[in-house]
């Protein structure tokens, strides 16, 4: 019996990664472009919905961000270079991948740029 290390399906956990991402950016309120949660104008404490506004939106543009990571490294996997450090050429560990399948990064890439 041979010692076969697993297939870990890369587009299954991106898929999943952007189904999560895309439904809590809906649930934010900014499932659509442009979209972003309805405050009520007239609502007395103006400085508590702007603060709520303001988290609100820092939260959703980091949710874009990793939305985009996502839809990267979907179209990297169709092109063949998925799993490969963007900085240093080398290919990715499979547990880095598997734990985060949108990372750009090897591990020793990443701790240097800290």
């Amino acid at each position: 019996m041979a010692n076969e290390a697993p297939t870990i399906d890369y587009r299954a956990l991106l898929e999943e990664e952007r189904a999560s991402l895309a439904g809590q950016l809906s649930e934010l309120g900014f499932g659509g472009l442009g979209a972003g949660l309805a405050y009520d104008s007239n609502f007395a404490d103006t400085s508590q919905v702007t603060a709520e506004r303001g988290e609100a939106e820092a939260l959703a543009r980091e949710l874009r961000d990793a939305l985009a990571d996502v839809e990267r490294a979907l179209g990297k996997l169709g092109q063949g270079t998925y799993g490969v450090c963007e900085r240093c050429g080398e290919q990715i560990v499979p547990a880095r991948l598997e734990a985060m399948p949108a990372v750009k990064t090897c591990i020793r890439c990443a701790s240097a740029s800290r």
